[in-house]
């Protein structure tokens, strides 16, 4: 009996000193647990898990950044106005009216409290008229004002005052993984947020159409009806103009894109003050450097734009960069490929003075290139995008007069093949620089044939005419 009493207070004694120790110690552990922000999921204690504040500037609290920026962001519509019925259908329910239709839609954002608003080019391309419905279900008729396709931006305005806007942030500013939010009104069921990071900057996504690209990445949730929106920091500041997605599905898996806030706001000071876009250019070709061609020219780097070839009348030949250079820095901007570069240099105007750190026997150099103007004319008819050619261009065509093709307009391989040959006759006319195409095509009748001569890789002209 007696051992019976004592091996039951041994008993109580060992469950008494169990309890205490789990609420002295364990218990502790679980209300301070319980005291954070954070959600976990799973069984507790198998994983380590780190309840310090983020060291990163932010809590990831976007409530503020949010409020500050979906009455900034519109829903946009693209509208078709037809004269006669289309269908059987609108024969019947209309008579012989014509009516208006929907071709798209997207989203924009107001950059003024007067009613100016950036949206995508593809967003508004064909319009015969553009309706905004604000973040409060107001609707609007929008002007076009001016549109850059090459970085798919356009600039509407609505007859509107005291609008909520979006101020621009620095874009150069960006670091990876940092907090965005991708803000967008894409189904006309006002402003909708998403968060992620950035996943990448100076993204190039090879459509291979000619056009230097130069986008922030994002995982923050950007569908089609996005297109347009904002892309803002945690601070509520614009930094991209959401643009494209990359999908199989054509809906979100992932990644999406953003042209830099930088960009866009060069654009659109642009045709604000000018009417168009005023494009500065360095001056040379080139291409991203890897190891096989730092091998190739015995270079100690592997990151970098090495200078293939460089315009003789040039910036960049005014300030002695040559063939075979690196280009490691721009301004105080790294470069390690392309993308870098011509994404900085689309921020800047001709006339812009800019630092360029080279690499060249294996020495830095610092140069100041003072950016000269890229002018371009797109020839709707034929899908290409001329330019003034240099003295170097017409030497290697052994011409003495021309413009020189940059881009493709419809980005088809066979038009792309044309990127860098010579054009010297326009309707039988001489032409040696790109006023003069736009002089001719000006003075044209958009209805009768025309005729291009061009200079093939051979050297020899070919004449083409289109109706």
């Amino acid at each position: 009996m007696k051992k019976l009493t004592t091996l039951v207070f041994v008993s109580m004694l060992g469950g008494i000193l169990t309890l205490g120790s789990y609420k002295l110690f364990l218990e502790e552990d679980f209300v301070a647990m319980g005291n954070t922000e954070m959600m976990t999921t799973g069984t507790p204690g198998i994983l380590p898990v780190s309840f310090e504040p983020p060291v990163y500037g932010t809590n990831a609290d976007f409530t503020e950044a949010a409020e500050k920026t979906v009455h900034g962001v519109v829903h946009v519509k693209n509208v078709a106005i037809y004269d006669q019925p289309r269908t059987i259908w609108e024969l019947q329910a209309r008579g012989g009216a014509g009516g208006k239709a929907l071709r798209g839609a997207g989203s924009g954002v107001i950059i003024t409290p007067d009613g100016y608003i950036v949206t995508n080019n593809h967003v508004i391309a064909g319009a015969s008229e553009i309706q905004v419905t604000l973040n409060n279900n107001k609707t609007y008729k929008a002007e076009l004002i001016g549109t850059e396709p090459s970085a798919d931006i356009a600039l509407i305005k609505i007859d509107a005052r005291d609008l909520d806007y979006l101020p621009f942030g620095n874009s150069n500013n960006i670091k990876l993984g940092e907090w965005v939010l991708a803000v967008g009104n894409p189904f006309n069921l006002t402003s909708t947020v998403t968060a992620g990071i950035v996943s990448a900057r100076a993204r190039d996504l090879n459509t291979n159409d000619g056009t230097p690209q130069s986008f922030i990445q994002t995982d923050a949730a950007i569908n089609p009806g996005n297109s347009g929106g904002a892309l803002v920091n945690i601070n509520g500041e614009l930094i991209g103009i959401n643009t494209a997605i990359t999908s199989q599905t054509g809906s979100y898996i992932g990644y999406g894109f953003a042209v830099p806030s930088n960009n866009a706001r060069k654009i659109v000071e642009d045709i604000l003050e000018y009417g168009n876009v005023q494009k500065g250019i360095l001056g040379i070709r080139g291409r991203d450097l890897n190891q096989n061609i730092s091998r190739e020219y015995n270079l100690e780097v592997a990151q970098g734009v090495i200078v293939a070839d460089v315009d003789s009348e040039s910036g960049a030949a005014m300030a002695g960069i040559k063939d075979g250079d690196v280009i490691r820095q721009i301004d105080n901007v790294t470069v390690r490929k392309m993308s870098d570069l011509t994404g900085y240099i689309g921020s800047k105007r001709p006339g812009d003075i800019v630092k360029v750190n080279i690499l060249r026997n294996g020495r830095e150099r610092e140069l100041d290139v003072k950016l000269t103007k890229y002018e371009t004319y797109a020839i709707t008819p034929i899908g290409l995008e001329v330019t003034n050619a240099s003295k170097d261009d017409l030497k290697r065509s052994k011409v003495s007069n021309g413009v020189k093709i940059s881009a493709a307009l419809k980005g088809d391989k066979r038009s792309q093949a044309l990127i860098g040959i010579i054009i010297t006759k326009i309707d039988n006319e001489d032409v040696t620089s790109v006023a003069d195409v736009r002089k001719i095509l000006n003075s044209k009748d958009p209805q009768e044939p025309l005729s291009v001569t061009f200079v093939n890789r051979e050297g020899k002209e070919q004449t083409y005419i289109w109706q």
